[in-house]
């Protein structure tokens, strides 16, 4: 099993070429980075990397001189990512690295994301969640699945 970054790599970029300022694996990674970190929201993933510029650098080895993703770039993302083939990627990825423990107490929960409301003129909008299976002694997701919640809820 390849490491996360590598895993990153291999999301096709579905973005116009001339919109590629940063690899998408890069602004996946730092998303993914800055969530785990408690840095939820756009302008929040624009301060993680900036607050920890040094050490993403020192640990991505990226050259002293990179600017890094705007808030813009992290929403632009995050609102055009197909979000299963990231999944599953997540999913493949923590099922190696972090398998749940016999007996361990998890705790599941859903989360909308804001950013894919869709039917904004109907009296039930459509939009993506986020379920994840979270460990409360480790403090981590060991898995997570995306669904579309038209007229049903997360329970489903």
């Amino acid at each position: 099993m390849n490491n996360l970054i590598e895993q990153l790599q291999q999301v096709r970029d579905y973005r116009h070429i001339r919109g590629r300022r940063h690899e998408l694996w890069l602004v996946l990674f730092l998303i993914l980075l800055g969530a785990m970190s408690g840095y939820w929201g756009y302008r929040p993933l624009e301060d993680f990397t900036r607050v920890h510029r040094q050490s993403l650098i020192e640990l991505l080895n990226l050259d002293v001189t990179i600017n890094f993703p705007s808030y813009s770039t992290f929403r632009r993302v995050l609102k055009t990512v197909d979000f299963q083939p990231l999944t599953d990627l997540f999913n493949n990825w923590a099922s190696v690295f972090v398998p749940p423990i016999p007996g361990e107490r998890l705790a599941i929960d859903g989360k909308g994301i804001r950013c894919t409301v869709t039917d904004y003129s109907q009296s039930y909008q459509n939009f993506i969640s986020t379920v994840s299976v979270y460990s409360h002694e480790r403090g981590i997701v060991l898995r997570m699945q995306p669904m579309s919640n038209k007229k049903i809820s997360e329970v489903a």
